[in-house]
């Protein structure tokens, strides 16, 4: 039974279906593929960094589960650049790994703009939107908010 060890592969979502018929490609508005999450077509250019500081908002309501997990993201991810405070003075920063790590209260940010960065990375800083999820991204802003108020007093 050799279809038993080598199965063939099938793409359910793709152009002509399981049946061979063809199928309508496009999502229906407003829906995502199973597993998906909306597309991000911003490109990682000055402009693009400049449309995202201006039009990305988040689409998560701003409470204190986002920010529990929010601030859960970024002791796993940022922290160790960025801070406890979002200062710039993490472990990778004091020990001089990583220098010029910006503190949060020098910077002109906006949620666009660290959407914008999380998506495609700056400087020294890679992408992390493979390891973060899109939910997980804005939470993560919605915690360094948070920390730039703070620094900002």
């Amino acid at each position: 039974m050799p279809d038993m060890y080598e199965s063939i592969p099938y793409k359910a979502d793709g152009a002509k279906g399981l049946g061979g018929k063809p199928v309508n490609s496009k999502p229906v508005l407003k829906t995502l593929t199973r597993g998906g999450t909306p597309a991000y077509d911003i490109a990682d250019t000055a402009e693009g960094y400049a449309e995202a500081k201006l039009s990305l908002k988040s689409p998560l309501d701003k409470n204190e589960k986002n920010l529990e997990n929010g601030k859960k993201m970024y002791t796993i991810y940022c922290i160790s650049c960025h801070g406890k405070k979002g200062d710039g003075n993490g472990y990778l920063s004091t020990s001089e790994k990583f220098l010029g790590i910006p503190n949060y209260k020098d910077r002109d940010i906006t949620e666009g703009s660290v959407y914008h960065i999380l998506m495609h990375g700056i400087n020294l800083m890679g992408s992390h939107s493979s390891q973060l999820t899109y939910n997980e991204r804005w939470q993560i802003i919605q915690y360094v908010e948070v920390l730039r108020a703070d620094l900002l007093k």
